[in-house]
């Protein structure tokens, strides 16, 4: 295992990948709010490889309680404004809420409106727009580190 760390530590030398990215970690608590499961499978791939989130430290937690952030994808139905209150109530202080993609921030396409609740920043208060439909990996690694280094004092 210690030979493998240690090929994977020169390897990510050699290509050059960044690692200097913002000092601490953020704990993401995400909740699909009604979504066609565009931005899902986006943010699934923060996760590869490729981006992996993780090294910067972050990550997603099962438990409002365990998170940082509440990151919300999709428009909101009218049953999820209960949810949705109770999962941001549940989460310790400092909260954050981020909207994940154009659908929770307002731009609705899909769906009934009497169903609908309007944008997320009506129901809770949000901290963190990341447009799109669906927002690229790289726009959502982009915004949660940019926020990450904000929150840190750190320029770029």
């Amino acid at each position: 295992m210690f030979v493998l760390l240690r090929h994977l530590q020169g390897v990510r030398r050699e290509i050059a990948l960044p690692s200097a990215g913002p000092r601490g970690s953020l704990a993401l608590r995400h909740v699909d709010a009604g979504s066609c499961n565009g931005c899902e499978h986006e943010l699934t791939a923060t996760a590869n490889p490729y981006y992996d989130m993780q090294r910067f430290g972050l990550n997603i937690v099962a438990s409002p309680r365990h998170a940082d952030m509440l990151l919300v994808t999709g428009q909101i139905t009218t049953r999820m404004v209960a949810p949705l209150r109770r999962a941001y109530e549940a989460m310790p202080q400092p909260r954050l809420v981020a909207a994940l993609g154009d659908c929770a921030t307002g731009c609705t396409l899909l769906g009934d409106r009497a169903q609908l609740a309007g944008p997320l920043e009506e129901i809770l208060p949000v901290d963190l727009r990341i447009p799109g439909c669906p927002p690229s990996p790289q726009q959502i690694a982009d915004a949660l580190l940019g926020l990450m280094r904000e929150r840190a004092g750190l320029s770029n």
